[in-house]
């Protein structure tokens, strides 16, 4: 692969996004042959590739400029792998914890978007209907046209960010043990008034998920943590899986602390201890908590119709036709995923999120024939480009 195409795919999954297919899609089958009963072909039909994945891992740790430690899962119908590299804290540098927990960040909306899901096939909310009918009072007049619930799953409601203690790194630091209430959260977002018209165009931001964490509560009348928890994690059995709350800082149970790198004196760079973090700003957006076990475990069930219905899952694999509001490319994100086209041709959906010390993502071919869950503790994991060994991590689980 050059290295024009692996800058395409790094500028495309930085942010949870593909920028537009790198290649032409594999070809779906005739209606003929469909008709016929030809089987579809497989996505992935060979073993994943054990000397690349293990490649993709080697050096982590202390000294290493981008990731201190790396927990990979490969599987699917066509093999599976699985690794683990680093350590699991620099001062020690004991071995990483194959099945540490980490802070999955926005990898948190796909749960969000498959609880709306299940209650969409319970016919507790419609799509299609406006947020208002709901969550009557939310929005202010200055959104003339109705947001509905569809577009806030799939990020074309034109709502705004909220405010927060800004982008860089050194000023959410002095915020980390900041407590957010999403209700205060959402309504600094709506009195801005809307950033496009509903339903014009396409801008990833976590607000949207907020919004949908208090719509889901009202409409099940319990808290959106029990609601994920019922709903998801008991049935599947995900007992590593949790959310923090608004007060938990730490990460309960055993796992692989995260660093970020700052400038230190004389030019060198340190490596700061980002563990224990509030992440009540993310909430139903981007504040899970769980293992590569257990998102491996969902990836399947939700693939696989268990978690939604077959019907509603649709959604999720379904790209709305507007263009990306920051940089005008057809949109590529769904509700709770995203999509992705290799430059083989194979077609990759997911999830990536990125909280300070950890990235993290999940996907897979639709078919099931390929799946990949890592978590990187990525020295900069909230960096404009993608970690290099995350994307090698991708690059290597893809490979034919």
């Amino acid at each position: 692969m050059n290295a024009r195409t692996r800058t395409l795919i790094a500028t495309a999954l930085v942010v949870g996004i593909a920028a537009g297919p790198v290649a032409a899609a594999q070809a779906a089958p005739s209606p003929a042959a469909v008709s016929a009963g030809v089987p579809a072909p497989v996505a992935v039909s060979t073993p994943p590739n054990a000397a690349e994945l293990a490649k993709a891992l080697e050096g982590l740790g202390a000294r290493n400029k981008d990731a201190t430690a790396a927990l990979v899962r490969v599987g699917g119908t066509s093999g599976s792998w699985q690794g683990s590299s680093g350590v699991a804290d620099v001062r020690s540098e004991r071995a990483a914890l194959e099945d540490g927990r980490f802070r999955a960040g926005s990898v948190t909306k796909t749960f969000t978007a498959a609880v709306v899901l299940q209650l969409a096939a319970e016919r507790r909310v419609e799509l299609d209907r406006p947020v208002r009918d709901y969550l009557p009072g939310l929005f202010p007049a200055s959104f003339e046209r109705p947001v509905t619930v569809r577009q806030l799953l799939n990020y074309t409601s034109g709502i705004q960010s909220a405010d927060g203690p800004g982008d860089s790194f050194e000023a959410q630091w002095e915020h980390r043990f900041d407590v957010t209430d999403p209700h205060a959260q959402i309504a600094n977002a709506l009195a801005k008034g809307p950033e496009f018209a509903a339903g014009d165009a396409q801008h990833y931001l976590n607000i949207n998920y907020t919004i949908l964490g208090v719509l889901i509560e009202k409409l099940t009348g319990t808290s959106y943590e029990r609601a994920v928890g019922d709903r998801i994690l008991k049935p599947l059995g995900l007992r590593d899986t949790s959310y923090p709350g608004l007060h938990r800082t730490r990460i309960a149970g055993p796992h692989n602390r995260g660093y970020q790198a700052v400038p230190g004196p004389g030019g060198t760079t340190e490596l700061r201890d980002v563990t224990e973090w509030n992440s009540s700003d993310r909430w139903a957006a981007g504040d899970i908590i769980s293992t590569t076990a257990d998102l491996e475990r969902f990836t399947k069930a939700l693939f696989s119709g268990r978690i939604v219905p077959k019907a509603q899952l649709e959604e999720m694999f379904t790209v709305p036709a507007v263009k990306n509001f920051t940089n005008g490319k057809p949109a590529t994100l769904t509700a709770g995923l995203s999509k992705l086209v290799l430059p083989d041709g194979t077609v990759a959906w997911g999830k990536t999120g990125g909280r300070h010390g950890y990235n993290t993502a999940i996907g897979g071919t639709r078919d099931l024939s390929r799946t990949l869950v890592y978590s990187v503790n990525s020295t900069n994991a909230k960096g404009e480009d993608m970690n290099p060994v995350a994307l090698a991590v991708l690059m290597a689980a893809f490979a034919k």
